[in-house]
């Protein structure tokens, strides 16, 4: 008896328990920190089962955020569309100028 096995939908993918979707605000959000800095690079995170599909916009200053785009495929889009470099964050990591702008911003943190 397998009950905690998660079962596959009729669409092939698994269902999740996340806190919440992306939403237009998460991918506007996004577009706007693209249009408005330099350098934008963008960092894929895989979906979890707490979380949607992630991407971390990282501009060359370091400074950086972090929206749901509900599928990578959204993500990659968003890219292409902006000609940014899009990464998967699990096998490159993230740059060091986020984590120097980090702990150049501490009030960051209090969020």
């Amino acid at each position: 008896m397998a009950w905690w096995n998660r079962r596959s939908r009729s669409d092939g993918t698994v269902p999740t328990k996340l806190d919440r979707e992306a939403t237009r605000e998460d991918l506007a959000a996004l577009e706007e920190f693209v249009t408005s800095r330099r350098g934008v690079e963008f960092y894929l995170e895989p979906e979890t089962t707490a979380t949607d599909t992630t991407v971390m916009a990282i501009a060359f200053d370091g400074e950086w955020i972090r929206r749901r785009t509900g599928s990578p495929q959204v993500a990659a889009k968003i890219a292409h569309r902006h000609a940014v470099p899009l990464y998967e964050a699990a096998r490159t990591g993230y740059p060091e100028r986020m984590r120097s702008w980090n702990r150049a911003h501490p009030e960051r943190r209090l969020r």
